[in-house]
């Protein structure tokens, strides 16, 4: 008969051996844990390597695609806009760079740029409409009647800033005195919806409104900027709205005039003016507005070609 002692022995070595088993067994699973960790993370790293270096290679041709662009840029866009004028407007988050290089096509073009004008964050801010419309009321030119539909803070800032800073597209002559002009950049100056350099600011043909590559938490901003656009173009001979592939999507200003059947119609864009490509658009796109006809430009979100005569995408 089995004593209690040898019982109680019995079962605390069936314990140990459990004991020993689990840690054996924790063992060789850990070690075949970590084994094929390794190999996932070696393989991870292999792909991770895959891909920088096609990125790297992708980033190269992108280069080397600029640096031809850049140099037939001149050949392309030599005397397409010979002896018109443009004048450059900018949004808050325009890249400097961007319309730099905007210019210097414009200049490539054969056409004169004859000023910049600096919108600022109040200018593109719902928040400031009231006092922004009311300015705009106080300088309306003589002879000059504001679009009875342009009731929106853009739509009335493009309609009164294109009286004065295009000409008319029939005449080619100014539509307001050097006076009316004066006075409308500086009262909105004062109120801090604008920036520009004294004296250096004239009335042009066309408009290039260059925008950022941001697309803001503020859904009215890229309407504003869009309606500006439009009322822009509608006093002049044309209007291009050049930007980032950002301002294409969401609620962007490209985006949103390329959803408006009524501004696409008038109002060209482009979406790539970071490269070279873009800029070269600009410019052409700027010659196309003269023939009365608008496009959707550019790599982005609903553009339909990549550039003026391309194919369609």
């Amino acid at each position: 008969m089995i004593s209690m002692r040898q019982h109680a022995i019995s079962i605390a070595a069936i314990f140990i051996a459990l004991a020993i088993g689990v840690v054996l067994g924790s063992g060789l699973l850990s070690s075949g844990l970590v084994s094929g960790l390794r190999d996932d993370k070696s393989d991870l790293e292999n792909e991770i390597g895959a891909l920088q270096e096609t990125n790297n290679q992708l980033g190269e041709q992108l280069n080397a695609a600029d640096s031809f662009d850049d140099a037939v840029s001149g050949r392309v866009v030599r005397d397409a806009l010979a002896d018109r004028s443009v004048v450059v407007i900018t949004t808050p988050d325009a890249d400097p760079g961007d319309v730099d290089g905007i210019e210097n096509a414009i200049g490539a073009s054969g056409a004169a740029v004859t000023g910049r004008v600096s919108l600022t964050d109040s200018f593109v801010s719902a928040a400031s409409g009231d006092d922004l419309r009311t300015r705009l009321t106080n300088v309306v030119p003589a002879g000059i009647q504001l679009r009875t539909g342009a009731v929106d803070q853009g739509s009335m800032a493009g309609d009164l800033l294109g009286s004065v800073l295009l000409l008319n597209p029939e005449t080619a002559q100014p539509q307001s005195s050097p006076e009316e002009l004066a006075l409308a950049l500086e009262t909105l100056r004062s109120g801090g919806f604008i920036a520009y350099d004294n004296g250096a600011v004239a009335p042009a043909q066309l408009a290039v409104l260059v925008t950022g590559g941001s697309s803001s938490e503020d859904g009215n901003r890229g309407a504003i900027v869009a309606r500006f656009a439009g009322g822009l173009d509608g006093r002049g001979a044309g209007t291009v709205l050049a930007g980032r592939t950002a301002a294409a999507e969401g609620n962007g200003p490209i985006a949103v005039v390329r959803a408006d059947a009524a501004l696409s119609a008038g109002v060209s864009t482009v979406d790539n003016v970071d490269r070279v490509a873009g800029r070269v658009t600009t410019s052409l796109a700027l010659q196309e507005q003269l023939d009365g006809a608008a496009g959707r430009y550019g790599t982005g979100p609903n553009a339909t070609a990549v550039t003026v005569g391309a194919p369609a995408l």
